[in-house]
């Protein structure tokens, strides 16, 4: 059998991890081929193909983003083709001999999986985003990565901040859930936590900031990307989409600070994180999960188990339906963020 593998969507530390444990696995206990895909969906709707064997991905572990490249390339949108680029996608498959897909993506690049699978296609998925927004498995890899990566800024930003007397805005990723701002900010001693899922009061985030400066200390606001005012007084859309219809965001940390300091008369300054979070090595924990995760995924070729993605659901690898894997988003529980509150102010 000769399996294709790609990943699709934003790079994510772990990545290349899955690729080397799906072909050294799949080579040397199953004995099947691989072949990359180059960038996502548009390496099997443009037959983009890169050699793949247990040479190609010897010293990769450590390595963050991703050895073959990735693309947000929606097959089914007007960009790729719509209803002719699946059966691109099939005619290039069968021409060039892949019987199986192993796609390592998120929510849109595992519901294009999913559709192909309606169509026919032989697909195993892994789930990958860093915002660890997908309901099917506790964990994803590259989480825990940014989290380290953000809470490390915020330990740093404490000390500028206390020396400057400023209030120091953090902005982080997750665009429809708050995990990584949760976590970071929890982690990193932050006095506010905004997230998307709790549209805040501009008011009362300057109150927990005037609060703390009363103290000897200056504030850390903790926020992420998608997270709004109740008012929806601080637009952060550019208008912009990508292919599955994403608004491009981007702003709010800018825009927090500069009405923080109007409304306190504090000086205020946003360090954006962006893709800092996604760059470089993966920690010890990622590189596992997504070990575990490629060799589960060459188990499930091997077994024919074609339709589903594995997931992480308490320490054990499993099997879920690639439909369900995609049916909606894993976002901070109330609950969770009542937690966080406590240490507000």
């Amino acid at each position: 059998m000769r399996v294709g593998v790609l990943t699709g969507g934003g790079d994510c530390p772990g990545l290349n991890a899955v690729i080397r444990a799906v072909v050294r696995r799949g080579v040397q206990e199953f004995g099947l081929e691989f072949t990359g895909f180059r960038d996502g969906w548009r390496g099997p709707l443009e037959a983009d193909t890169v050699p793949l064997g247990v040479e190609a991905v010897r010293g990769i572990l450590p390595r963050g983003g991703t050895i073959l490249g990735s693309s947000r390339t929606n097959p089914f949108a007007e960009g790729g083709s719509g209803r002719g680029g699946v059966d691109r996608i099939k005619d290039n498959l069968a021409r060039l001999g892949v019987d199986a897909l192993v796609a390592i993506g998120g929510e849109d690049t595992l519901g294009v999986a999913a559709r192909l699978h309606a169509e026919g296609v032989r697909v195993v998925g892994v789930p990958k985003t860093i915002d660890n927004d997908l309901g099917a498995t506790d964990y994803t890899f590259g989480f825990d990565t940014a989290v380290n990566i953000a809470t490390e800024a915020i330990d740093r930003l404490h000390t500028t901040a206390e020396s400057h007397h400023r209030a120091l805005i953090v902005e982080v990723m997750g665009r429809h859930a708050g995990w990584i701002a949760l976590h970071a900010g929890l982690a990193g001693g932050a006095n506010v936590i905004l997230i998307p899922e709790n549209p805040f009061d501009i008011d009362k985030v300057c109150g927990y900031v005037e609060h703390r400066f009363q103290t000897r200390y200056a504030p850390i606001v903790v926020v992420a990307e998608g997270a709004s005012p109740k008012d929806d007084s601080l637009a952060t859309s550019s208008g912009k989409t990508d292919a599955f219809g994403h608004v491009q965001l981007g702003g709010i940390g800018s825009l927090l600070a500069a009405e923080v300091e109007k409304r306190t008369g504090k000086e205020a300054r946003c360090t954006v994180l962006g893709h800092i979070q996604r760059g470089g090595t993966p920690t010890a924990f990622d590189r596992v999960l997504a070990t575990r995760f490629g060799l589960h995924a060459a188990q499930a070729v091997q077994d024919g188990a074609f339709g589903q993605m594995v997931a992480l659901r308490g320490t054990d690898i499993v099997r879920v339906p690639l439909a369900e894997a995609t049916r909606e988003l894993k976002t901070v529980p109330a609950e969770r963020y009542a937690e966080a509150e406590v240490f507000f102010g």
